[in-house]
């Protein structure tokens, strides 16, 4: 488990691919350094990327603060002190996220409606999909409708599936603001305190957005982190970003999208018809989330100190780590459930894409292993998302994974291998995927005796009185 502190900064683990990975993700800002709480250097602000918004979430929510601004910064700082929702302020979130988008990513790709003909590729790519990954497995089609969405549809569609995912780490957060001090003093100090809360909601829902905008930029589809952000039966993709992902592969670009399409539509069958799947992935999330302890003595100084005029004082304390993961049983628990969950959903996807398009692609071969770096070296997207719930969500295992599920398919066939969904017990576990031939070529039990007796018995006790009419009718009598 890292010893970064919780939600503000990126695990320690060094990309695959070593130095090179390294330089990469210096590149693509995801280098970050400790003057941000968030992990978030190099996020677009108000002045763009590295700009004053960048480390400072207030400069983002107001600009240059410029006299010309100066009322309406005024007015937004009065909303974000007055704000009594949740744990985080969304209304704020889904504002920072969409200011973000509109500014464009850092190559200069700006977010642009999508027209009919992109939604036409888009439906018939995920048409062919579906049709491709019938031979592939034998879980049906799990997408009722095929969608192209800009960046700022995307962020439309999948708040509420962040909102799921970021409360219960906001509501640990914001619980412990209200405990640090006393009984007695909590009534007197109630005005501080939820001045205090309102802010930290405003913070979260400024550090969310910010984060949400990013991804934007970058993700192709609905399911790109592994998780499902969209709404259910509804495979997406984002053309802008696909054409921005094929640029340099020298791939056909509708080979490209049909691949992503094969991607998105596998993992729209699997959480589609394995019911179990999605929950499991959000509990173990929230489970982590339960286990995240904050530095009370650290944060009772914060509030015997905290002056209302000066705000960022609130954010130069979040910079000393305050909140970190408790290393604990049930943490660790949690935290492997999770990376295990991951790795298994990635690598069925990976090897079921790969068995659909590697006799139908010359390009698959290619498209697959840039995926598979994309996610070993941690792109922005990962890196973000890592920074917002504190923990990686990036599958460290999808190789092992992905080889373990071919050589299921090659031991007990495609429905064999599919069956294993039924139910979360019946999947490999870490271990498993430390030894997939073990687990592969483990003797499966055989019932059908167990279920022969059963038969028999259930059976023979159709001629047999039935003892519990007689008992009833003995009450009765009685």
């Amino acid at each position: 488990m890292s010893d970064t502190p919780f939600g503000f900064g990126l695990p320690p683990e060094e990309p695959d691919d070593g130095d090179e990975g390294k330089k990469k993700d210096q590149q693509s800002g995801g280098g970050q350094g400790p003057a941000n709480p968030f992990g978030f250097g190099g996020l677009p602000g108000a002045g763009g990327f590295g700009g004053p918004g960048a480390d400072n979430p207030f400069a983002a929510m107001f600009g240059s603060l410029n006299p010309t601004d100066l009322g309406a910064a005024f007015q937004q700082l009065g909303q974000m002190l007055s704000y009594e929702g949740g744990p985080v302020n969304w209304d704020m979130a889904k504002q920072i996220a969409r200011q973000t988008v509109s500014q464009g990513t850092s190559d200069g790709t700006k977010d642009a409606s999508v027209g009919p003909a992109e939604r036409t590729a888009v439906e018939e790519a995920v048409r062919l999909a579906d049709l491709w990954l019938d031979d592939a497995t034998s879980l049906p089609s799990g997408a009722g409708s095929a969608v192209a969405w800009s960046r700022a549809e995307w962020v439309e569609a999948t708040l509420p599936a962040w909102k799921e995912l970021v409360d219960p780490v906001a509501e640990r957060v914001g619980t412990a603001m209200g405990d640090v001090l006393p009984e007695e003093m909590q009534a007197m100090a109630g005005p501080l305190i939820g001045m205090m809360r309102s802010m930290g909601g405003a913070m979260f829902g400024t550090q969310i957005g910010q984060a949400v905008g990013v991804l934007a930029g970058e993700v192709v589809g609905s399911t790109d982190i592994g998780l499902p952000l969209g709404p259910v039966g509804k495979a997406a993709l984002l053309p802008v970003n696909i054409e921005a992902f094929g640029k340099d592969l020298g791939v056909p670009k509708e080979e490209v999208r049909l691949y992503l399409a094969l991607r998105e539509a596998a993992h729209q069958r699997l959480f589609a018809h394995v019911p179990w799947l999605r929950s499991h992935l959000f509990g173990a999330v929230d489970g982590y989330a339960r286990g995240i302890k904050v530095d009370t003595a650290k944060l009772e100084d914060v509030v015997g100190q905290f002056d209302p005029q000066n705000p960022e004082q609130l954010q130069d304390a979040l910079q000393q780590g305050m909140f970190q993961p408790e290393d604990t049983p049930e943490q660790k628990t949690a935290l492997a459930r999770l990376e295990t969950a991951l790795a298994l959903v990635e690598g069925w996807v990976d090897a079921v894409v790969h068995a659909a398009a590697k006799p139908r692609l010359s390009s698959a071969d290619a498209l697959r292993e840039t995926l598979r770096r994309r996610r070993a070296s941690g792109g922005p997207a990962e890196q973000t998302f890592a920074t917002l719930i504190g923990l990686e969500l990036r599958p460290r295992r999808l190789r092992d994974a992905s080889r373990l599920w071919a050589s299921l398919t090659d031991a007990r066939g495609v429905d064999g291998r599919d069956a294993l969904w039924a139910h979360p017990d019946m999947l490999p576990t870490a271990t498993d995927l430390d030894d997939p031939d073990g687990f592969v070529h483990r003797e499966q039990l055989d019932f059908s005796e167990l279920d022969k007796m059963l038969g028999e018995a259930a059976g023979g006790s159709a001629g047999k009185p039935d003892l519990t009419k007689d008992t009833e009718k003995d009450d009765d009598s009685e």
